[in-house]
């Protein structure tokens, strides 16, 4: 990991104390006083960043409900962002829902009444013929990730608007502390393009434009101007694409790949992670991935992403891209997707099933195929739900589900909790403990016939941290597909679920160790394909080690 050597700092005083990346508040010692000019501005007793934290703890313990705890958290980040990591990485099974799903959404839906202190940036489309401006008005000497939402989709809330800048906020938080990406370098914004959530136009509290969302080429001019300003500003950075509508992500991200350095990671990132929970289910359970058929209720980005992904981890099995695609019936609003069917997006067109595939198929209603109709005539052995619909996975779709498998892959994934497709308590009991269930907020471990379930969480946050790793050591310039398998394939070999009850993902606390053996295979697969500089796994190993970024304070001496 990156060493803690003396840090030069060419500000003192209150403009140190008030800088969140160099703060150190009562950790500063009497020397760092003296040539900083402190002593005064700060108490006298001086303590180390672990009775800091200790602190925090004790504040956190008084906070008896989740937004009052991530507010809490929120104003350390603003004071001290090492302190803010600190705890997050030494509590980071209970605080990662805290920080980020499931309690990030409710925060978002409360951003304009809790706002107290500037953080990111709101690029608004009245303002668009200054966005340089704007992203050069960021105090950071370097930035190299930056998180971007125009808060349209946020989780499964729907439009927020600029109160949507919760999302990259909390976003980069993971990047620091689950992938040790330096917060010094990370930059949120939100695109403020108008929303078309009524309550928030006219509530008094918010802060956002208080107009309707601009579309088509208004819209599409703001996003070109957006991606330029960057591009000219900050030419090598990580640009991320977050919670934009599913109408949006697939166009913007096959627009912008080839430019800059960029993904989705609703398309992308949800996807890894899922494919790496179902590499290790069927390792789990000794099948093979070429032998799978898959019902993915949600068809939209994230959805569509996941079938995506597993298609091309089929044909790296040997599937071809035809039978692959066979295997999956992908369900939306309209029903299982056909491809003599109006309306469809382009993303799902390759994806829709063909009309005679259902040929044959037993259902009450031909012009109704519900889920229940699905599972039982496609006998899938897989199924996911992104949709943001609660309790969609009936008791009898589960026991449909488990009547067709002896150990079937069921992983309601939508977030935040209120908005999952089932509950890990029910989909395990409606199997009699057979069924293998990853979910995409957190669940408590599940009791059920004397075995203890340890419920995996479906959560981006072990594939995105890990992909920016990656890509900031190996100096990626693109981020590709085979990047994305990489990292899927890491993060099942990180996990050793043989038997029944095992978690199918990593436990939290490893997170950090799992980001770095992801940012090493996606930093070899650039390299690979020439997207970053010739090196050899070591020199990229040591090159991860050094980017990464360590949550303590180092001694600090004044810059000559």
């Amino acid at each position: 990991m990156a060493a803690s050597g003396p840090k030069s700092v060419d500000v003192r005083g209150q403009r140190l104390l008030a800088d969140p990346t160099l703060n150190k508040g009562t950790a500063f010692t009497v020397e760092e006083r003296d040539a900083f000019g402190l002593h005064g501005l700060l108490p006298t007793h001086i303590e180390t960043i672990e009775q800091r934290a200790d602190r925090v703890r004790s504040q956190l313990d008084d906070e008896p409900t989740p937004l009052g705890k991530h507010m809490l958290l929120r104003s350390v980040q603003d004071t001290d962002e090492t302190l803010f990591l600190r705890v997050i990485l030494d509590d980071i099974y209970d605080l990662l829902p805290i920080v980020y799903t499931p309690t990030v959404g409710e925060a978002c839906q409360q951003f304009s009444r809790i706002y107290q202190h500037h953080r990111g940036l709101f690029l608004s489309y009245p303002d668009i013929d200054r966005i340089p401006e704007m992203l050069r008005s960021v105090p950071h000497a370097e930035v190299a990730v930056i998180v971007v939402t125009d808060g349209e989709r946020i989780l499964g809330l729907g439009d927020q608007g600029a109160d949507g800048l919760g999302i990259p906020i909390g976003k980069l938080s993971l990047y620091s502390a689950c992938g040790g990406i330096d917060p010094a370098t990370t930059l949120p914004i939100v695109l403020d393009v108008g929303t078309n959530n009524e309550a928030r136009r006219h509530d008094p509290d918010y802060l956002g434009w208080r107009h309707e969302r601009i579309v088509g080429a208004d819209y599409d001019r703001f996003i070109e101007a957006v991606v330029q300003g960057v591009i000219e500003v900050y030419p090598d950075v990580l640009f991320q694409f977050e919670d934009f509508a599913e109408h949006h992500a697939h166009l913007l991200l096959d627009r912008y790949r080839d430019r800059l350095c960029t993904f989705n990671d609703d398309i992308q990132g949800t996807a890894t992670v899922a494919l790496a929970a179902t590499l290790s289910a069927l390792r789990q359970s000794d099948r093979a991935l070429t032998d799978q058929k898959i019902v993915i209720v949600g068809a939209g980005s994230a959805g569509s992403g996941i079938a995506e992904q597993i298609v091309q981890a089929m044909v790296a099995d040997g599937l071809s891209d035809a039978d692959a695609r066979a295997r999956f019936f992908m369900v939306d609003r309209p029903g299982v997707l056909v491809d003599d069917m109006d309306g469809l997006e382009p993303f799902q067109v390759p994806l829709a099933q063909h009309r005679a595939a259902l040929d044959g198929w037993t259902v009450a209603d031909p012009t109704d195929i519900t889920l229940v109709d699905v599972v039982r005539n496609a006998r899938p052995s897989v199924l996911i739900g992104v949709t943001g619909v609660p309790g969609l996975f009936t008791e009898e779709v589960v026991r449909a589900m488990a009547a067709g498998n002896d150990q079937p892959i069921i992983f309601p994934l939508s977030n935040p909790t209120s908005r999952a497709e089932a509950t890990a308590d029910d989909v395990i009991a409606w199997t009699d403990g057979r069924a293998l269930v990853a979910t995409g907020s957190p669940s408590q471990p599940v009791t059920h016939g004397g075995v203890t379930y340890t419920i995996a969480q479906s959560n981006n946050s072990y594939i995105f941290p890990g992909i920016g790793l990656g890509v900031r050591a190996a100096k990626a310039t693109r981020v590709s597909d085979e990047m994305f398998m990489a990292a899927a394939h890491a993060l099942a070999q990180h996990v050793d679920a043989r038997s029944p009850g095992d978690s199918l993902l990593p436990a939290l606390v490893d997170v950090r160790a799992v980001s770095r053996a992801i940012a090493i295979a996606v930093g070899r697969q650039a390299v690979a394909q020439g997207l970053a500089p010739a090196a050899t796994d070591d020199e990229l190993t040591a090159a991860v080690d050094r980017t990464m970024w360590v949550a303590d304070y180092p001694p600090y001496v004044p810059a000559t």
